[in-house]
């Protein structure tokens, strides 16, 4: 399926949190993203019903947890405008089927599956609008979203709204990221790009709706004919991936044998810091994630980067230098190519271990900010067109 259809959109839907209600319910969530072209698309959505990374200690959300029983009553796509309002524009709805036209599916705990083909005319600079009503039967854990800080605007309401091209009953969403894990356009591309990373590859932190995180300039840096599947997840660790569960299975999705496509791995902060792994645990589990994934494709390309500043210090500072060390002595059987993404954002020595002030989210949040992220998808492009 993937080797006829391309990821549309840099937006990640990568699920990292999980619904846990009391009593059943229907409600409407509805998203607008930017869509890498325009025009007359054929689109094909694809999700997977489980939870990819851990979210916090994962008391709640753990990566490789499975999603609950629920149903999506309705789903269109529709021409969402250049402003997102909680509207779309007018007789431009087109519905969502599955399984050969059915406009309703029953989602069972870890299942994957595709819509239908759907086509849309959709103008240059307008978004993408996707609604969907989604039911339950029951309270309990039912549908994995991500619940990090909303990189696109999003609206919710309640009951079947699906439908509906007005905005009357919705409210603008906060930390709730509902919407197919990816969105599949079917065109030839010259290139396909994997990126999995944690809330930095995200891009949390920056402004919503601005795309300026690192891997979205990239891929715009790059063009449209390079397809870009960003299945960064904030609060997500190395190890989510190297358990190879749904996370991991999303990049396998991602790969097409024989096409060379292209893996980028951009991770360690988070198992640093929450998931307290030493630099021998973080560094077998980059080890897994490279073997599994050069044993599914051969001929992918895998991209490993340094492990960014996050203000580390004491232990877990000299833990980051040990890794960076590692990975820039191309130690790790496997990697092609290792981007030096930490010399871009460090201050000067001895305090590489540090974000640059100007780079920082806030005063007090070491997340790169919109400026990092030019600084780092300019040095990239250079860098991935220099060594061809």
């Amino acid at each position: 399926m993937m080797n006829q259809y391309a990821s549309a959109t840099v937006v990640s839907a990568a699920c990292n949190y999980i619904m846990e209600r009391p009593d059943k319910f229907t409600h409407t969530y509805r998203t607008y993203v930017k869509l890498r072209e325009h025009g007359k698309l054929e689109l094909r959505f694809w999700h997977s019903n489980a939870i990819d990374s851990t979210w916090d200690t994962g008391l709640v959300a753990r990566g490789g947890a499975l999603g609950g029983q629920w149903r999506i009553e309705a789903a269109y796509v529709a021409d969402g405008g250049t402003a997102p309002d909680g509207s779309v524009e007018p007789n431009s709805q087109v519905r969502v089927t599955f399984d050969g036209g059915s406009g309703a599916r029953s989602v069972a705990p870890g299942e994957k599956f595709w819509s239908d083909p759907v086509k849309l005319d959709l103008p240059e600079g307008h978004l993408l609008a996707f609604t969907w009503t989604i039911s339950t039967d029951a309270g309990g854990k039912t549908v994995p979203y991500n619940t990090e800080q909303m990189l696109v605007t999003a609206y919710d309401a309640p009951g079947v709204r699906a439908d509906a091209s007005d905005a009357e009953g919705f409210s603008l969403s906060e930390n709730l990221l509902v919407m197919p894990a990816l969105i599949a356009s079917a065109k030839p591309v010259r290139q396909r790009l994997v990126f999995l990373g944690d809330s930095i590859t995200q891009g949390v932190r920056t402004r919503r709706d601005g795309y300026e995180y690192w891997a979205a300039r990239i891929a715009d840096g790059l063009g449209s004919d390079y397809a870009a599947w960003n299945l960064g997840s904030g609060w997500a660790r190395a190890y989510d991936a190297a358990a190879e569960g749904a996370w991991l299975s999303k990049v396998k999705l991602g790969q097409v044998p024989g096409t060379g496509t292209q893996i980028v791995l951009a991770l360690g902060v988070n198992d640093i810091d929450i998931g307290a792994r030493t630099s021998e645990q973080l560094l077998a589990d980059l080890n897994t994630i490279i073997t599994v994934l050069r044993q599914n494709d051969p001929s992918a390309e895998i991209i490993l980067f340094t492990v960014p500043p996050f203000n580390f210090s004491e232990e877990r500072e000299q833990i980051w230098r040990y890794v960076n060390e590692q990975i820039r002595s191309a130690s790790l059987p496997g990697v092609d190519r290792v981007f030096d993404m930490a010399a871009l954002l460090s201050q000067p020595a001895p305090l590489e271990h540090r974000l640059r002030r100007e780079f920082m989210s806030s005063a007090d949040d070491p997340h790169p900010n919109g400026a990092a992220g030019k600084v780092v998808a300019d040095a990239f492009l250079a860098w991935y067109f220099g060594e061809r």
